[in-house]
């Protein structure tokens, strides 16, 4: 436990707080959109599991324009 000791927690909190954020952001537009360019549950895989760059590919990609 020697290494948590050596991490820079000042550093590391505003990215993970992002990244939850995003995550949740996108969750919620996900099940509030009707149409996506792809099955739903592929991007809901893709927010979940690609860290900070799922969402972002989602809000880019994964949204159908009407």
């Amino acid at each position: 436990m020697d290494f948590l000791d050596n991490i820079s927690w000042g550093l590391i909190a505003p990215i993970v707080i992002i990244q939850l954020l995003l995550v949740v952001i996108a969750l919620i537009d996900l099940s509030k959109i009707s149409q996506t360019n792809g099955p739903k549950w592929v991007w809901a895989l893709v927010i979940i599991f690609i860290n900070i760059l799922g969402p972002i590919v989602y809000f880019i990609i994964g949204r159908k324009q009407s």
